[in-house]
């Protein structure tokens, strides 16, 4: 398989975990947003403080949608 379809897959099955646990959730619209809100913001600080993760569109969706883990684990893999 190709790589490029590989990490297609991985990304919608990534956001189609994220719908299902939102859509479980008592508020879903305020955990949506401010799923969304920590994660942009928690990206936004790292940049800001100069932790050389760079802002793209991958790196904002993907703190977007998964929020602080995701912003976390960038960390963690640009430190390993």
């Amino acid at each position: 398989m190709n790589p490029d379809i590989i990490f297609i897959i991985i990304c919608c099955v990534s956001v189609m975990i994220m719908i299902i646990y939102y859509s479980r959730r008592e508020s879903k619209v305020l955990s949506v947003i401010f799923g969304a809100f920590t994660g942009v913001i928690a990206l936004f600080i790292l940049n800001r403080f100069n932790a050389e993760i760079p802002l793209n569109i991958f790196n904002i969706s993907g703190s977007a949608v998964l929020g602080v883990p995701y912003v976390a684990g960038l960390v963690l893999l640009k430190y390993i």
